[in-house]
């Protein structure tokens, strides 16, 4: 299926994404969009024949647990809505806990590799296969960026995608930016992982900027693309042609000019390698098709991965002692990041909280989610951030707290009252009463 040149759509360049020239796809993430309710621009794309490609980021098949049925069925309503040709995920966990481990369950609020264990590998493939039977087009999945890596790993990145596609068929979205982070941060070799993955299983490839900091990549998608990652997607396109290359900006989004001249760019590096073979299904015994022999986890296997998982969360969001063999200052590194990337979430589904908050948001928000682990996603997350403050009696400014407490009373609607919902509102009489 060649897909051709195409661009991640975020609402903020929703102009810009129709008036550059050569867009033949658009990436959306898939959370994001309400079957029901497309953006008006999304739907003109589409009906200019501008094929849309849904993108997960909260299935976490890489997790112990099997995936969500509820999850399965609002990617599949998205990928009907949007006449997909195909849906993509992550390979990677985005929470841990729960009933294999017994104990509560965390979210990541991000995508946490998985380790290329047997056990987890096993786990994966049994998810995966869930997935596909769930969804009405083909899946892809994607290789992550990290900082940190596993201990006691059996096995090559490129070696685990390339068994994860010989039992299940499915395609793969190759970042390039990603085998660029994970060459900085974890010192693998980009051309080792092409070398060994399938490249004919390719769906399409993302391309992507970032920055590096204290010898640490950050895979951040809000900076220009470099010249190594150009090189890895050259060095790729030697190997392959693959079926559609996107171009990825989620932040600090520059004007259509640069967005024109990156394009410009990446068609550049698509076009001048010498022609590889397509991406088609070939090789493997045709990809999309099952394996005759279907190899299911074991209970064992996916409480290993469970506990494994749950004490790696658990160090990252709740401040545990880091796991056995792993780096305890690049967990910080992570931490830290995490920490970051929950704050600029909430900050973004709730844009009233810095407003009100002003400059004193993120030191707050960092203060209360240390120790704070996130439960039940980033609009919760919001409300909980609200109460904690409201219970403290901040912010200190009066009609800041009026602002915070009439913005948390229209949202949470909480009956019958938490005790967090009877202290807020026991502040409040206190403020009224001024």
């Amino acid at each position: 299926m060649e897909l051709g040149i195409g661009i991640g759509w975020r609402p903020e360049i929703a102009d810009a994404v129709e008036e550059l020239p050569g867009i033949d796809w658009v990436e959306v993430v898939a959370e994001n969009i309400c079957p029901g309710h497309l953006p008006a621009a999304l739907t003109r794309l589409r009906s200019r024949g501008t094929r849309i490609v849904p993108h997960g980021v909260s299935l976490g098949l890489g997790g112990a647990d099997r995936p969500s049925a509820q999850r399965l069925a609002d990617l599949a309503e998205r990928a009907t809505a949007l006449g997909a040709p195909l849906v993509t995920e992550h390979i990677a966990f985005v929470r841990a806990g729960g009933v294999l481990t017994a104990s509560p369950q965390l979210e990541a609020g991000h995508l946490l590799p998985v380790p290329r264990t047997w056990d987890a590998l096993k786990v994966l493939c049994e998810n995966v296969r869930i997935a596909q039977d769930s969804l009405p087009v083909p899946l892809a999945l994607e290789n992550i960026a990290a900082l940190i890596s596993w201990p006691g790993e059996e096995l090559t990145e490129g070696q685990f995608l390339a068994e994860l596609v010989e039992r299940t068929g499915v395609r793969l979205l190759i970042d390039v930016a990603n085998l660029h982070t994970n060459h900085v941060n974890r010192g693998e070799n980009p051309a080792t992982a092409l070398d060994e993955l399938p490249v004919e299983a390719i769906a399409y490839v993302h391309v992507a900027g970032g920055t590096e900091r204290d010898g640490i990549w950050h895979d951040t998608h809000s900076h220009p693309v470099t010249e190594p990652i150009l090189d890895i997607l050259s060095d790729l396109r030697a190997r392959v042609s693959p079926p559609g290359v996107l171009l990825e900006r989620d932040d600090d989004f520059p004007p259509k000019e640069e967005l024109a001249a990156e394009l410009t760019t990446i068609r550049g590096r698509v076009a001048g390698q010498p022609a590889g073979p397509p991406g088609e299904a070939r090789a493997r015994g045709g990809l999309g098709a099952r394996p005759k022999v279907v190899e299911s986890s074991s209970p064992d296997a996916r409480e290993r991965v469970a506990l494994s998982q749950a004490a790696l969360l658990s160090a990252l969001v709740a401040g545990t002692p880091a796991p056995e063999g792993f780096d305890s200052q690049r967990l910080r590194v992570q931490s830290r990041a995490l920490a970051a990337k929950r704050a600029d979430v909430v900050a973004k589904v709730a844009p009233e909280l810095p407003e009100i908050l002003g400059d004193g948001y993120r030191a707050a928000f960092l203060a209360y989610a240390k120790g704070r682990p996130m439960h039940d996603g980033y609009r919760r997350d919001a409300l909980d951030f609200a109460e904690q403050l409201l219970v403290s009696g901040r912010p200190d400014d009066d009609n800041a707290r009026r602002l915070l407490t009439r913005w948390w009373e229209e949202r949470a609607a909480a009956h019958p009252p938490r005790r967090g919902t009877r202290l807020v509102r026991a502040a409040r009489a206190k403020l009224v009463r001024r």
